[in-house]
């Protein structure tokens, strides 16, 4: 049964789309449009207004004077309480921005409404709280040159100023939600350029802020590509930071761009997480948690636990557990009740997992699941579980971004540790045992951002998330992703000797 669009859905998609400059609803200055596909289809979804640099140079002059006006007059309660509302319309919207979310990025409508709307909600609430709650820290002096010498000194934290935030496709309300929460917490303001595969929960989503009461120019919605309006915010000697999430190759040019003004960079990048079943671990529960690890969100997840290492002693049981699940998955329209894995988000993204199937066959990878397109409407892939693989295998090494998992067995701790952290990524991992001395010595031993004991893909607003290696610089969520938006100054004042 396929669900019925709300007739809000429907306008907001029959609708051309604008850019959102300076609380207003503009075209490009190009009159560029470019089209988002249904990926369950291939067909057209959504006509859109493609920003390209004289777009971005109205945005960042629009974002510069809110934040010398309207903004910085703000107390951090009255910019705590329009934050919070955010959240609050997020939530009495949630069945159209779930609709949309499935629309535009193809995941199950039931994913959305559980995870994807809930969360970004839940992220700008707990932003909310810490609108009131950014402080310094006064400091003892001791002046070694100036002896009997008082000093009043302290620090203060401060807005960055001007923010570049550049979005994925693979959770786009979440993601906008991750990167503005703490940007307008610590009272910054914000370019945001969405995905241009996915650009139509975030222009939503703009609809919401301005409703929510922040003023004009604060969060400016920018689609377009990233070759234009992504390279022309990044080298922009007005953008103050640019915080970035997507992939390692991208996030390496965002920091070539960002070099000429020395803006601030953080980057949330690619992964390839190790997911290690211990011969211990609950058989049932490892199982279905190794699933849940790669194919969740069609294993277009940063973090998807492609990389899954099991004791030899149970290899065997622990890949045939997967690779069952994964032939019994119900691919489908996200819009379809019962589809539990909907299309990848663009035939980009079919050609280049595809790819890396027939690179996996071509050097001598066994299929146990899966293991190519699924029909020949839409970018639909199968669910696929591959063994027999070597390390040097770029299916081994490289991210795939899709519901592709290699399975390999090893024998003991030591060993494990070491192929686990053998990869440049280091973003997040997974640890399946009931010894818990043997879980808290192997996750002290894996470089990764985040480490999961007994479960995966758990986040949280108070959670920090972030990669080590080349998976990026910095940390979303949790008070730490404050500290990425805010810039630290000390003052000090003689006041005796």
């Amino acid at each position: 049964m396929t669900v019925t669009l709300e007739k809000s859905v429907e306008d907001f998609v029959a609708t051309p789309r604008q850019l959102f400059i300076d609380g207003r609803w503009v075209d490009a200055a190009s009159g560029k449009t470019f089209a988002t596909p249904n990926p369950a289809t291939g067909e057209t979804l959504a006509h859109v207004a493609e920003a390209d640099t004289e777009d971005v140079d109205r945005a960042v002059r629009a974002a510069r004077r809110a934040f010398s006006g309207p903004w910085s007059r703000l107390s951090a309660s009255q910019r705590g309480r329009i934050i919070w509302k955010i959240g609050d319309l997020i939530l009495e919207h949630a069945e159209e921005l779930a609709q949309l979310e499935s629309l535009d990025n193809g995941k199950p409508l039931a994913v959305a409404r559980a995870a994807d709307v809930p969360l970004a909600a839940d992220l700008f609430h707990y932003m909310a709280g810490w609108a009131t709650k950014i402080e310094g820290n006064t400091i003892a002096l001791s002046v070694p040159y100036m002896p009997g010498a008082g000093f009043h000194a302290y620090t203060l934290r401060e807005p960055v100023g001007v923010v570049a935030q550049i979005i994925p496709w693979n959770f786009p309300l979440l993601m906008a939600a991750w990167k503005l929460g703490p940007a307008l917490a610590t009272g910054n303001v914000v370019i945001l350029k969405p995905a241009e595969q996915t650009p139509l929960s975030a222009l939503r989503l703009a609809e919401l802020i301005a409703e929510a009461g922040v003023p004009d120019g604060v969060v400016n919605v920018l689609p377009g590509y990233g070759e234009t309006a992504g390279a022309a915010l990044a080298a922009h000697d007005d953008v103050d930071k640019v915080a970035f999430t997507g992939s390692t190759e991208v996030g390496r040019l965002i920091v070539h761009a960002a070099a000429g003004n020395l803006k601030k960079v953080t980057l949330e990048l690619g992964g390839k997480s190790p997911n290690v079943v211990f011969d211990d671990a609950d058989p049932e529960i490892a199982i279905a948690g190794a699933a849940n690890a790669i194919f969740f969100n069609h294993g277009q997840c940063c973090v998807a636990g492609s990389r899954l290492f099991v004791h030899e002693s149970r290899f065997d049981e622990v890949v045939e557990g997967v690779s069952e699940i994964a032939r019994g998955i119900k691919l489908g329209s996200g819009l379809e009740a019962d589809t539990q894995m909907g299309p990848l988000v663009s035939d980009e993204q079919l050609r280049r997992v595809t790819g890396y199937l027939e690179s996996g066959r071509t050097e001598g990878a066994q299929t146990r699941a899966g293991g190519g397109r699924h029909g020949d409407r839409g970018y639909f892939v199968e669910p696929t579980v591959l063994t027999g693989t070597r390390p040097d295998m770029k299916v081994v090494r490289e991210e795939i971004f899709g519901p592709v998992v290699v399975a390999a067995p090893f024998s003991d701790l030591d060993e494990i540790a070491a192929q686990a952290n053998a990869t440049s990524f280091g973003l997040g991992a997974g640890i399946w045992t009931r010894d818990i001395s043997k879980a808290h010595t192997l996750a002290a031993k894996i470089r990764a951002g985040t480490v999961w004991i007994n479960c995966y893909n758990v986040f949280d607003a108070a959670l920090p998330f972030g990669g080590y290696k080349q998976s990026g610089w910095g940390r979303e969520m949790g008070h730490e992703a404050l500290e990425a938006y805010t810039e630290v100054k000390a003052v000090c004042a003689q006041i005796g000797g």
